[in-house]
């Protein structure tokens, strides 16, 4: 009787190890994975600003009409996308709880991107992570 307690507690153990180590880091992954492919998927939309900001020197205007397409990725769920006029752009992925900032700032002639997003643990390097 003893030794089938024992094995009803190591299950009860393993059990408890598999919720609370693994479950958390494939759920980070898949976490992780969603915010490479929300940053990369606003690389056209950075490319048209980038584009219209160096022309005419200045940001204002820059992301005037320019749109992407919301994505529906099979894995991440959808990815969407907003461009304001000043060409800041604005992702976000509801599924992983996924929110990106990108704001361009034009110096020298060159225009260069700063990346934000949320939460932290899950965004690339690239984008504020760690």
């Amino acid at each position: 009787m003893r030794i089938g307690l024992l094995v009803v507690a190591g299950l009860a153990l393993i059990g408890f190890l598999v919720v609370a180590v693994v479950l958390p880091q494939m759920a980070g992954t898949e976490a992780k994975e969603a915010a490479q492919a929300l940053v990369a998927g606003a690389q056209p939309a950075q490319q048209q600003v980038s584009a219209a900001a160096e022309k005419n020197g200045n940001v204002s205007g820059a992301g005037k009409g320019v749109k992407l397409a919301a994505k529906n990725d099979p894995k991440h769920g959808d990815l969407k996308w907003i461009v304001a006029d000043d060409g800041a752009i604005r992702g976000w992925n509801e599924k992983n709880a996924l929110e990106i900032a990108l704001t361009p700032s034009l110096q020298g002639g060159k225009l260069s991107w700063n990346c934000k997003g949320y939460p932290v643990s899950a965004m690339p390097s690239s984008c504020g992570g760690r």
